[in-house]
């Protein structure tokens, strides 16, 4: 018997094509090292969060526990931690990066931080909040008092004095969900038509250091608003910077430029 052998006519070659190669071709996004990275190590006494010691120790020489204690009045009878125990806890999880209460059961049995703290370990969410819940609103204007004489103390100590100063202020805008009080429809570029807060917040621009800032409605800021914020500011500065005559006011409201032309004008106004 004959066999017929058959052959197959392809019109596109059989071979794998090349990888599309240029700019056309998309880029993988970098990977993005998070609170939730999984993370392991095989030395016993190795943590990741070593860099709170010397955290820890420049605290302690500036005298923080004291001042905490003397300035912020904390009613509320705790069991689990003392009232600057909960309040230096929350500190250092800003300083790890975390920007939520439930991110701390990450390092709720970490060595450097318990060892710090002087606890055997972290309490629950729930346990925080039901403590920051407790605190009166005057707690906010008490903790802004420490961070302005903790800004006086470390410019004693590194020697910075500053006779001039510039002040950058800006209003930021964040989104909410959900009937909130304060929420306001307006100003929203990336989110157009959500309701949203808009925090004003002035920074140090030769230190880089936070000054003021005040959580703010939806609504556009007036000019009185501006004006008692930038007194605030002004006022937190420490000692040593000519406030009348040396203060620079960079502020960007909504969007919109603004500068005083005249530096002794504008802050014989405010």
């Amino acid at each position: 018997m004959e066999v017929t052998q058959m052959v197959t006519n392809r019109i596109q070659h059989s071979d794998n094509r090349p990888v599309k190669q240029g700019a056309g071709e998309i880029a993988p996004e970098p990977n993005k090292i998070g609170a939730s990275t999984p993370f392991d190590f095989s030395g016993k006494n190795l943590t990741p969060y070593g860099g709170l010691l010397p955290v820890a120790t420049m605290l302690e020489k500036l005298g923080f526990q004291a001042l905490m204690e003397e300035t912020v009045l904390v009613k509320r009878l705790t069991k689990v931690m003392s009232g600057y125990q909960f309040l230096l806890a929350m500190v250092l999880g800003l300083y790890i990066g975390f920007s939520r209460l439930n991110q701390l059961r990450f390092i709720a049995r970490d060595p450097i931080v318990t060892g710090v703290l002087k606890i055997v370990q972290l309490p629950p969410q729930c346990t925080l909040w039901r403590f920051l819940g407790a605190l009166h609103g005057s707690v906010s204007q008490q903790i802004l008092s420490v961070l302005g004489q903790m800004r006086r103390r470390v410019w004693e100590a590194t020697n910075v004095k500053l006779k001039t100063a510039t002040l950058d202020t800006d209003t930021t805008v964040h989104t909410l969900y959900g009937q909130q009080m304060g929420a306001r429809k307006s100003y929203n570029p990336k989110n157009k038509g959500k309701k949203s807060y808009q925090p004003i917040l002035t920074f140090l621009a030769e230190t880089r250091e936070y000054v003021a800032g005040e959580l703010h409605n939806g609504d556009r800021l007036t000019g009185k608003q501006i004006a008692r914020h930038l007194r605030s500011a002004i006022q937190s500065l420490p000692e040593g910077v000519e406030k009348l005559s040396h203060v620079l006011i960079r502020a960007s409201i909504v969007g919109k430029r603004w500068k005083p032309t005249n530096r002794r004008v504008a802050s014989s106004s405010w």
